[in-house]
């Protein structure tokens, strides 16, 4: 098969589509964001890239700290919402059912099945985003998304974007253990 260069692309599979929130002048406010990885286990760490011009990243900038809200397929229109208007122009504090955690200045979506609390720990300005490392202080999960304990991906059902065809999917079928198919 022949390989096609396409110059360089954020091409990366799959992109989960997330929920940042902040406090943006003493308001909940919520963007859509598919730059979003884990960045260290030890600390529990996460990063997520913004464009300093988005009025989610004020409120970073003003507490230090920001929530990564992870809403399972069924909120695809409210998500993509948030990633369409500002909060600059549209209020979306009452989009969600809002509460705060151990941080008090990252708002959590209820709705979500999974919120992680996050402390700011470093910013680096990449061109046209801004890196934020952010380190885990909480997790909240819904207690009908465990399975023995753990998180269950098919639980939670997890918004993912497909940046190729600037679609949002759910997960795809189970193929094999992770850690353990390798052996095989």
């Amino acid at each position: 098969m022949e390989k096609i260069k396409l110059g360089p692309q954020t091409l990366l599979f799959p992109m989960p589509a997330v929920l940042v929130g902040s406090k943006v002048n003493g308001i909940a406010n919520f963007m859509t964001a598919a730059w979003c990885c884990i960045a260290s286990h030890k600390p529990p760490a996460l990063s997520v890239a913004i464009r300093e011009s988005r009025f989610t990243m004020k409120g970073i900038e003003e507490n230090g700290s920001f929530s990564i809200n992870v809403p399972s397929a069924s909120l695809v229109k409210k998500v993509d919402f948030c990633g369409i208007y500002s909060g600059k122009k549209k209020d979306k504090s009452k989009i969600f059912q809002v509460d705060y955690g151990v941080l008090k200045t990252a708002p959590l979506i209820q709705e979500c099945p999974v919120n992680l609390e996050c402390k700011v720990i470093h910013s680096i300005k990449l061109g046209s985003h801004t890196l934020i490392v952010g380190e885990i202080i909480e997790t909240y999960i819904n207690d009908n998304c465990l399975t023995d304990g753990n998180a269950d991906a098919e639980k939670i059902d997890p918004l993912v974007y497909s940046p190729g065809t600037i679609q949002y999917q759910r997960l795809g079928e189970v193929i094999g253990r992770a850690f353990h198919i390798g052996k095989e």
